[in-house]
């Protein structure tokens, strides 16, 4: 039942991650309607969006839109804040956790109808080298440590703030986003995973589920898709509030 409700819903949410980021709005809500722990669903969500992410960021380096300096400023500092971020998560009670997001839920929903762009227009300028980079790092410290903790909406988090803070271009912050992305992944899996927190064979299926729906997704991307998948995000984050507070009471 478990591999029934998730592998879908993560596809879905590769889906909409392709087209315009926020994937894991639609991905941790799945594993946590399959009714895991949060920690093994926050822990296993990372084992499967990496993977899609992985994925992502090869083709993205391929086509040589990350660029290093930036990237690897992003990388040192991202690792740090997913780490720290997951050892803060795995502190707090699952029962507490599950009344945190009461509140972060109905604040996520909130920024995804409000951001009706989901971050495809921003206006661009220019910084110093110095600068961007410093900027690239604080950013990618803050939603690493976001991304360690809880995670979903984290890449449409990062093209927001590196397009309108770092001033990066749209390629450019997609280039790094990724790279950030997969790092935090990365980072807070083995956390998770070291303190047992993984579902393995779960993961790796759903994370089948993920490349296959990043894909489909890329294929039909469209200047519309911020605008198509908001409702798909909403309508998921509703059923798992509802879930949520059924479950409290």
């Amino acid at each position: 039942m478990e591999f029934l409700i998730v592998c879908p819903l993560v596809f879905l949410a590769g889906f909409v991650d392709a087209i315009a980021g926020g994937g894991g709005l639609i991905s941790l809500p799945a594993y946590l309607i399959a009714g895991l722990p949060v920690h093994t669903a926050i822990g296993t969500n990372k084992l499967s969006s990496g993977m899609g992410t992985a994925v992502a960021t090869w083709r993205f380096w391929q086509k040589g839109y990350i660029p290093v300096k930036e990237a690897l400023a992003g990388i040192l500092l991202a690792l740090a804040g997913s780490w720290t971020g997951a050892k803060i998560a795995l502190m707090i009670d699952d029962s507490v956790f599950r009344i945190i997001m009461l509140f972060v839920l109905p604040l996520t929903a909130i920024y995804v109808m409000c951001n009706k762009s989901m971050g495809e227009h921003v206006k661009q300028e220019s910084l110093s080298a110095r600068r961007t980079i410093l900027l690239v790092a604080v950013v990618a410290f803050v939603v690493g440590v976001y991304d360690g903790f809880y995670g979903p909406g984290t890449g449409t988090f990062l093209m927001i703030l590196l397009t309108s803070a770092a001033k990066l271009s749209l390629q450019k912050a997609a280039g790094v986003t990724k790279a950030i992305n997969l790092t935090t992944n990365i980072t807070a899996l083995v956390v998770y995973f070291v303190n047992g927190k993984v579902i393995l064979l779960l993961g790796l299926a759903a994370g089948c589920f993920s490349i296959l729906g990043n894909y489909v997704g890329a294929q039909c991307f469209s200047k519309s898709g911020a605008k198509l998948v908001r409702p798909i995000m909403i309508f998921v984050l509703v059923i798992f509030f509802v879930k949520t507070i059924l479950e409290l009471l």
